[in-house]
């Protein structure tokens, strides 16, 4: 959701657009008007986790980062490829998942506003709606059925295995290779004697989340039997930028999203593990002097976390509910020490939107739970998709762990929306089939064997 910090000059590293990016940006343009549908998501991607956030073009007194252009130009090939084409913009339909993402998106939009009546303000919430919403849709208009989400995945490992590579070269050199285009910094950070390789991320832990919660997706290539070589390459790279990034969120939603994919066995049996989680909480709270949250503080695997600092955001977050809940707040520096960094996407959502986001957002996430659990239990007895819609819901577990330590201010926010495209993409043929009306019993027709997502578009599930 739109990052408050950005407003107030955190966030990003600005940064004059270099020629090789404006090289590297006109080709990826071009490539996305050009190609077909199908493989826009390819150029896109690739310049989004290639290019530095920071580089920017400044014209008419707005920042147009590339990214925000890379999204228009998207958009603009979508509605030209729309022109005259019966087919739903987005596979499915409007979903409950969209309507919850939009109206998070706003709410937080309007809040930021609210809280700073500047004009300046409704400016900047202007572009951050065009990355957000605009890319969001845009991924949900390019991600249409399994094999666009194949196409996505096969993308990412490629880029796992470039970043990787150059976080490695950080290791070693002290030098951050994407810090000679501008927009990151040239030196990677060190903590407790160990360097924090980003790459072309913000920060370190960004970088090492991005990674994290690829892991499920590269084990479902690989599943899949097809792509084996790349899903390898992909797991390989994604493992060495978790480690080479030295955080503790990075390497906690590498082993969430892992073990979410080994609790297959007991995937009839989710509701009891679930009840089995709350009851471990209710039974910490019970034991623990401090709020359960705390237990987040003991966390610390790679020797210099701020795990501490994490549980202390949580707790000033709930005392100071009155604070936030209406229209979010911009003194949450002033709950306490170092209280500005809210590296917490549920209470960033919460202090930059209010409640009614923080709401939404949960809903978002939940949404999309039940969209996966619905189509498991529609799909039991064929194996292939029981397995490809359990591996989605295993890189969801992997993102929501990675939320408790950190909030997506960069371009790591596509990654997210990528996901939710595939949920949505993977979920529309079980979900429309279900709320589709019966027809009568004399005029049934036999449905096919397999039929493609366009099949069952319609204009919209119900929540």
């Amino acid at each position: 959701m739109p990052d408050q910090s950005h407003f107030i000059g955190g966030g990003t590293t600005d940064s004059v657009l270099s020629p090789i990016v404006l090289v590297g940006m006109l080709i990826g343009i071009l490539l996305m008007l050009l190609l077909p549908r199908r493989f826009v998501i390819v150029p896109f991607l690739l310049c989004i986790f290639l290019i530095p956030l920071g580089q920017q073009i400044y014209l008419g007194g707005v920042h147009w980062l590339v990214g925000r252009i890379l999204v228009l130009a998207g958009l603009l090939k979508i509605s030209i490829s729309k022109v005259g084409s019966k087919g739903n913009f987005l596979p499915g339909g409007y979903n409950s998942i969209d309507r919850a993402f939009l109206w998070c998106t706003l709410a937080e939009s309007i809040c930021v506003v609210l809280q700073y009546m500047q004009s300046q303000a409704l400016i900047n919430q202007f572009g951050f709606l065009i990355d957000y919403l605009g890319a969001y849709f845009l991924l949900r208009a390019l991600i249409q059925d399994k094999k666009d989400i194949y196409t996505a995945i096969k993308c990412m490992a490629l880029l796992s295995v470039i970043l990787a590579f150059f976080m490695v070269r950080e290791q070693q050199t002290l030098h951050n290779a994407f810090g000679t285009l501008g927009g990151v910094q040239s030196v990677p950070d060190v903590r407790e004697g160990k360097t924090r390789s980003q790459g072309v991320f913000q920060h370190a832990l960004m970088a090492g989340t991005f990674a994290a919660s690829l892991l499920p997706l590269f084990l479902l290539l690989g599943k899949n039997g097809k792509s084996k070589l790349i899903a390898f390459i992909g797991i390989a790279g994604c493992t060495v930028m978790t480690i080479t990034s030295q955080s503790s969120t990075p390497l906690l939603a590498y082993v969430g999203g892992l073990g979410a994919v080994f609790l297959w066995p007991v995937r009839k049996k989710m509701q009891l593990v679930r009840r089995g989680i709350v009851a471990a909480l209710l039974g910490l709270a019970v034991v623990m002097k401090a709020p359960v949250w705390f237990v987040i503080a003991h966390i610390d695997l790679t020797g210099g976390s701020s795990g501490y600092h994490r549980a202390e955001l949580i707790d000033v977050f709930i005392k100071h509910f009155s604070d936030w809940w209406l229209i979010g707040t911009k003194d949450i520096a002033s709950w306490g020490f170092d209280m500005w960094d809210t590296q917490n996407q549920y209470v960033n959502v919460g202090e930059t939107g209010g409640l009614v986001a923080f709401i939404l957002f949960v809903c978002m996430i939940s949404r999309c739970f039940a969209r996966i659990g619905v189509t498991r239990k529609a799909a039991e007895g064929r194996s292939s998709r029981v397995w490809f819609v359990w591996f989605l819901g295993a890189a969801l577990l992997a993102h929501l762990v990675s939320f408790f330590g950190v909030n997506y201010f960069d371009q790591s926010k596509v990654n997210w929306f990528l996901l939710l495209a595939m949920i949505s993409a993977a979920t529309a043929p079980t979900l429309v089939r279900t709320v589709a009306p019966r027809k009568p019993a004399a005029i049934t027709e036999p449905e096919p064997a397999d039929v493609s997502v366009s099949r069952w578009e319609t204009s919209g599930i119900p929540i």
